[in-house]
């Protein structure tokens, strides 16, 4: 069994890019491999009890598959073809093709012409990038489909679309050359100061590697001279059944996949598996260097690592158990660090402690720390500190408790959902076992083993799980990034390292349990109106004191109630005069409560299935959850505690300050941000509400000024509440009756708020530059028109197809016509707040060269719109996927919260439900020609380019000489 279970991780990593690595080694020439005796599936050697849903088999070619029947979305299947080798398979003279011959999976195969496999899945409702994609590693590249519909005759399209990939490629030099312009698009898309930074990274830890020159987008070089029979050869040499998994999750009778899959998959004649890649080399004694790595766009972190040798662990209940062990003290510790990053005068931004396994050649064991740029150094100090002072005295009692704590209730509630599990969750567990070894079982399995290590899961064994995995950090690697050198350089980084070791630790203290302080609200609220949707069942009710509650009772997730809480407010609540009143609304729940700080209520709330967010909307103030049947009740608790004594506390409104700087040192660091920074101003003419405020302006925001603003509206404004999922209906009313409804009398009604709803859009047309700091070869090149609001839904629905129709073709005509980008986007926003308001835009990223090509190839696609009507069958391609989603909706909770978040405040939106698909299929070619004369007037649009430094500033001279 070729085994890619090349990485493994222990422990919370968010600041260590050393342990992001996801693959193994170089490529090699392929060498026919003789059969092997090795099992086909990693559970045959294990005693892990394997989830007995799942069927496996293997055809006589060599080829595996998995299946798996689940009517989670109902109706739906989701099927992935992965083949086991990846851009560390490619030779030198390669590098970079993997990822090319992905992209020719779409471009020709002996039975489906060049450019027609988008098209046909398009007719079949499957739109491009959500539900038909492909991806390329390192060691798999994994074809992606998802199926919106359970017909058998859509599952036979979607495997014969497979098998032709497999094998049937037709690997054209024609279309060679004409799909080279669009992977080095990707690239230089790609490319940027994160790319680099990532880049060093590597080349410090493992020096000499092959890795590191295999990455999967490859080189310019190797790109620019690809030929088809170089493309063929890497082609035939991984794309073998022996080195393919086929795996199909959905609603279909495992029967019926399975004779799908041999039907179409039997005659693929048998080759051998390519070479499984040889990782490294990684010297584990590596120790003792220092790295400083600069770049204007990066905010200051150090890496602090140390190497050791890799550890094969493979699945079993003894290694399962000792994961988990030391899996608690891994979470402890980065708990520890997190507190410390919640604190007023925190040391740090973040900080992160952890073990993983780099290939099957090196385990890194390390401390990763983001800080402010000039503190570097504090920063530092406090994290080694912190890790030094686990590793040598170890954790308390009450540490590991919360954690045990949030496992067994993470274990429990899959237990109760596990009957309505979706495809995409076992999808996810069978690509487990083919990528990493990890064989899949049943929550009840899992919470059985969890019982049976929690007994002897102690404070000292524990503590020795963590030392036993951990690598010393013993004269270590380390590796500074920032905008500025360290003061000190490369001696001072090791000397602050050396100070941390050296500073004062002691064991901690068992500091017991709390309790959630919040339980009494006043006297349960009565129901004063109670009446339902007929058609949608929806459930609306209003209790006296005004909040209003509407319930959706569905089965399709069992054990799942998903809430959402509405308070009038929210962004309209900004004015020219004050356009950051609420800005720190979103920063609310970092302030904690009054009787718990956000660290304590991590403590408190462990185990249990409940949500301390808060956030500002467009028109509300927001609170969410998706939670159990035995949380609900403390859930809505936390909810109306959020609303009656916010903690306002310090150290929320400092943690909110520390990312500002490098929020504004990274304004103009690549063509997207330049162009998000300016374009609010530049559509709104400098309205204060839309537009980036000085940064002066928001360091001066406080929770004395958010309180101020906000108060009122907690207290008073108006709430609406949505529950939707496995309720016990009963239940749910009593728990807001508690709760919200148990609040004094607030206000019936949202605020229309007219005035905050007036937005215009700016009478300066045509073209205008901005200039960007990042790499010389990038720009931007966007489009946008006004339009109208949703008011008219029929024409929201207009405008939506118009925008899908003209993403389309301009991928037809950039991407496959030019090969001049990667991402053209097109789309329509029709607003639901601003009154009037709504924007179509058009948006390409490209060479700095193709501007004026890419500038006159849109204009001549808006052209031909408003000259005649497109054909028929693009408005069904662009139309279909449409109405899958609409037909797929109601499948999720995510469906019903759409209709029942709004169901009183809102109703006259529910018909849009019903009315929808008729409005959609009503839409014909003369109506989207019809639109585009209305709206696409090239001579009203605002015309953004997003260009580098020198081009910009000539480009900005033009502009201005015109």
């Amino acid at each position: 069994m070729k085994s890619t279970a090349r990485v493994f991780a222990a422990g919370l990593l968010l600041a260590l890019p050393n342990f992001a690595l996801t693959s193994a080694l170089a490529a090699q020439e392929t060498e026919a491999a003789e059969v092997s005796d090795d099992p086909a599936w990693a559970f045959e050697e294990s005693d892990v009890e394997l989830d007995p849903g799942y069927t496996f088999g293997q055809l006589d070619n060599g080829m595996r598959y998995i299946i798996r029947q689940n009517g989670t979305p109902e109706g739906t299947a989701v099927v992935r073809m992965r083949i086991d080798s990846g851009s560390l398979d490619e030779n030198e003279d390669e590098r970079g093709l993997s990822h090319f011959l992905e992209h020719m999976a779409f471009n020709g195969s002996k039975g489906i012409p060049e450019g027609e496999m988008i098209k046909l899945l398009e007719r079949e409702g499957l739109a491009f990038g959500a539900d038909t994609n492909a991806t390329t590693g390192m060691n798999a590249i994994t074809y992606i489909l998802n199926l919106p519909r359970n017909d058998e005759a859509l599952l036979d399209t979607a495997l014969m679309l497979m098998r032709e990939t497999a094998s049937e490629l037709t690997i054209a030099q024609d279309a060679v050359d004409r799909e080279r312009g669009v992977v080095l698009s990707e690239r230089r898309d790609r490319a940027g100061f994160a790319q680099r930074n990532r880049e060093d990274s590597y080349e410090f830890s493992s020096p000499g590697a092959r890795y590191i020159d295999r990455l999967p987008i490859g080189t310019i070089e190797s790109l620019e001279t690809a030929t088809a029979e170089q493309l063929r050869g890497l082609y035939e040499r991984i794309y073998t059944p022996s080195n393919t998994v086929v795996v199909i999750v959905g609603d279909y009778p495992v029967d019926v996949m399975e004779a799908a899959i041999r039907t179409k998959f039997a005659d693929w004649k048998p080759a051998p598996a390519p070479v499984e890649p040889e990782a490294g080399p990684i010297d584990v004694t590596r120790k003792g260097l220092t790295d400083v790595y600069l770049d204007p766009a990066l905010s200051e972190s150090v890496q602090i690592s140390r190497l050791g040798p890799w550890v094969e662990e493979t699945d079993n209940v003894a290694n399962r158990k000792q994961q988990f062990v030391r899996g608690v003290g891994y979470a402890i510790i980065n708990r520890r660090l997190a507190r410390l990053a919640r604190e007023a005068d925190a040391p740090y931004r973040g900080a992160s402690y952890g073990t993983g396994s780099i290939f099957e050649d090196a385990r890194s064991t390390g401390i990763g720390i983001s800080s402010v740029d000039g503190e570097w150094r504090k920063g530092m100090l406090a994290a080694v500190q912190v890790v030094n002072e686990a590793l040598t005295y170890g954790f308390t009692t009450a540490e590991v408790d919360e954690q045990l704590k949030r496992s067994r209730t993470a274990a429990e509630n899959a237990v109760s959902g596990f009957s309505t599990f979706s495809n995409g969750y076992f999808m996810g567990q069978a690509l487990g076992l083919v990528s990493g070894d990890r064989v899949p079982v049943t929550p009840t399995y899992s919470l059985e083993q969890f019982e049976a290590f929690a007994p002897s899961i102690t404070t000292e064994a524990v503590h020795k799980a963590v030392l036993d995995h951990a690598i010393p950090l013993d004269e270590p690697l380390i590796r500074f990034t920032g905008r500025t050198a360290p003061e000190g350089g490369e001696e001072g980084v090791r000397r602050a390292f050396d100070d941390g070791m050296a500073l004062p630790i002691a064991a901690p203290e068992d500091t017991g349990t709390a309790v959630f302080a919040y339980s009494d609200f006043g006297e349960a609220g009565a129901v004063v109106a109670d009446d339902t949707h007929e058609e949608l069942g929806i459930r609306k009710l209003t209790f006296a004191n005004g909040v209003q509650l509407n319930l959706k009772k569905t089965d399709i997730r069992e054990d799942r109630i998903r809430i959402s809480v509405r308070v009038d407010g929210g962004d309209l609540m900004r004015t020219k005069g004050d356009p950051l009143l609420v800005y720190l609304a979103d920063s609310l729940s970092s302030g904690g409560l009054g009787a718990h700080s956000v660290d304590e209520l991590q403590t408190v709330l462990a185990g249990r299935s409940v949500s301390t967010g808060f956030g500002s909307s467009a028109d509300g103030f927001t609170m969410g959850s998706t939670t159990t049947a035995r949380d609900l009740d403390l859930q809505m608790k936390v909810f109306a505690a959020i609303l009656t004594d916010p903690g306002y506390r310090a150290e929320g409104v400092e943690r909110f300050r520390k990312g500002i700087d490098n929020f504004f040192e990274t304004l103009t660091s690549t063509p997207g941000r330049a162009y998000s920074t300016a374009i609010g101003a530049k559509l709104s003419d400098g309205d204060p509400r839309f537009s980036l405020q000085p940064k002066e302006a928001y360091l001066a925001l406080d929770y004395a000024k958010l309180e101020s603003a906000i108060s009122d509206r907690l207290q008073n404004g108006a709430i609406e509440i949505a529950m939707v999922g496995d309720i016990d209906e009963d239940a749910a009313i009593a728990s807001v009756a508690s709760t919200l409804a148990a609040l004094p009398a607030r206000e019936a009604d949202f605020m229309p708020r007219e005035q905050a709803r007036q937005r215009t859009f700016t009478a300066a047309r045509g073209l205008s530059t901005l200039e960007h700091e990042g790499e010389a070869d990038q720009a931007l090149l966007r489009m946008i028109w006004p339009t109208t609001d949703d008011k008219d839904f029929a024409e929201a629905l207009r405008l939506s197809i118009l925008g899908r129709v003209v993403r389309l073709e301009l991928t037809e005509r950039l991407r496959e016509e030019l090969g001049q980008t990667y991402s053209p986007s097109a789309g329509s926003s029709t607003s639901r707040i601003y009154d009037d308001y709504g924007t179509f835009s058009i948006s390409a990223s490209i060479d700095v060269t193709e501007v004026e090509a890419t500038r006159t190839a849109i204009l001549g696609l808006i052209a031909d719109l408003r000259d005649a009507p497109v054909e028929q069958d693009l408005v069904e391609r662009a139309r279909k996927p449409v109405l899958e989603s609409y037909a797929n909706a109601l499948k999720g909770l995510g469906g019903w919260m759409g209709l029942a978040a709004r169901a009183q405040s809102e109703p006259e939106r529910l018909q849009r439900w019903f009315d929808a698909p008729d409005l959609l299929k009503a839409i014909t070619p003369e109506d989207i020609q019809a639109e585009a004369l209305q709206y696409l007037d090239p001579a009203v649009s605002v015309e953004i380019q997003v260009l580098p430094g020198e081009n910009a500033r000539a480009a900005s001279e033009s502009e201005e000489a015109e």
